[in-house]
């Protein structure tokens, strides 16, 4: 590809990049929250359907992926739970590329707390605000208008393209799981999950767990004869974070957190218990977040959990005869390094984002292990597929006023198309 080709892309990036920001602004009005993303995916359907693409559109079968490596656990049914894929079937003569994107997003918390209504997006000084317009329909966008791009010059990718819009990855990544199950594989994945312009090269895993706690109820006038169930989670949680900066010690850290002094954050995201001001609880239920490092063994960890939480209960003069419960659901995901992938695949696809970024930037691609976990874990563990986490940059995402910067959208756009282009090859449509 010359550099003569190469700004011609770059410049139908910017042809259609006002499509873009209106296409990111419908899409990020629809209020996809866990279990609502019906509506979104239906426009992105619509969107794939009206370019020619092949749409597949389906409703998760828990039965069909419980039994694959990377399952998490769910709590209640499925049946509000659809992937959409759009297929684009190349010549053959390159090679073939996964375009993946999360269309579900977290709550959005109290609305007193916005500035502007979350799922009434608005551009304020080059940023679009609205909860999930950096996580990360900003990425669903520039992998669509990459393609759109490229079309502009009548070209398409020479070889396959499956563009994956899915759901449940803020809560399990099942939704991507359920994609390998149905038979969708590449050469390599593309995931522009918002980590400002910088290739992630590890992520950390994450368990998210339940516990439930009894206590003795009684009139608060007699609280002393009770048990506070409430209360009993205090010194539980305590020990939780004491387990939690044991694992952030330096002699457990996988190496591409070695300088990083606390990688693995535990959050207690979720309270609840009691019935009754005037009654002392007799039921308490926390919910956790704990990550892990790659590599670090699952069922060990759980082991490690439920000691830690059984010597804490030990102490209390209630729990130690009512043992806690505690329940997984959610995330059960091992954590994945791209660094460790020196597969002739993985090398050369990290070399063609390397010279797409210096091509847009004029600088060379920076490399960050993340806090967090993405998708990219069922593609390099579970489909021997390298997975690229690239894309925008965007500030309080999982917060109030989340945000995107066009410009930075722009730029992956553009990236994004030069990627393809060197990676899949481009056909005369």
């Amino acid at each position: 590809m010359t550099s003569h080709d190469e700004t011609s892309i770059l410049h139908a990036v910017d042809a259609v990049f006002d499509r873009e920001v209106d296409f990111l602004a419908e899409l990020t009005s629809h209020p996809s929250t866990r279990g609502n993303e019906q509506s979104a995916q239906d426009f992105m359907a619509e969107e794939l359907g009206a370019r020619g693409y092949a749409v597949d559109r389906w409703t998760i079968d828990v039965d069909a992926i419980a039994h694959l490596p990377g399952f998490s656990p769910v709590i209640g049914a499925y049946e509000d739970a659809v992937n959409v894929v759009g297929t684009h079937r190349g010549s053959g003569k390159g090679r073939s590329l996964i375009l993946n994107g999360h269309i579900d997003v977290v709550p959005e918390g109290p609305l007193d707390m916005w500035h502007s209504p979350p799922f009434a997006p608005r551009i304020e000084d080059g940023w679009m605000y609205g909860r999930g317009a950096g996580d990360m329909k900003a990425g669903l966008a520039s992998n669509l208008f990459a393609l759109d791009a490229l079309r502009h010059l009548g070209y398409q990718p020479a070889s396959d393209v499956f563009f994956q819009s899915v759901v449940e990855e803020e809560c399990t990544g099942n939704g991507a799981l359920a994609c390998l199950e149905r038979g969708y594989r590449a050469d390599a994945a593309l995931i522009p999950e918002p980590f400002s312009e910088k290739l992630v090269t590890a992520q950390l895993g994450v368990l998210w767990f339940q516990v439930h706690l009894k206590g003795m109820p009684t009139h608060v006038a007699y609280a002393g004869s009770g048990s506070n169930a409430i209360e009993a989670a205090i010194p539980l949680i305590a020990a939780l974070h004491e387990m939690e900066h044991r694992w952030n010690r330096a002699d457990r850290r996988h190496s591409d957190y070695a300088d990083h002094n606390h990688a693995l954050n535990l959050n207690i995201g979720k309270i609840s218990g009691g019935d009754w001001a005037s009654s002392v609880p007799a039921w308490c239920v926390f919910d956790v977040r704990m990550g892990l490092f790659p590599g670090q063994d699952l069922d060990v960890a759980k082991a490690e959990i439920e000691a830690v939480l059984r010597e804490a209960a030990s102490e209390h003069p209630f729990l130690r005869k009512n043992a806690p419960e505690i329940v997984y659901h959610g995330f059960h995901a091992e954590g994945y390094a791209l660094s460790e992938n020196r597969s002739p695949a993985a090398t050369q696809a990290i070399s063609e984002l390397e010279h797409a970024h210096m091509s847009v930037n004029g600088s060379a691609l920076d490399k960050l292990a993340i806090t967090a976990t993405t998708d990219a874990r069922f593609f390099g563990l579970y489909a021997d597929t390298p997975a690229l986490v690239y894309g925008p940059r965007a500030e309080a995402i999982h917060g109030f006023n989340e945000q995107v910067e066009l410009e930075s959208v722009r730029r992956v756009t553009q990236a994004t198309a030069l990627f393809i282009a060197r990676w899949c090859g481009l056909d005369k449509i």
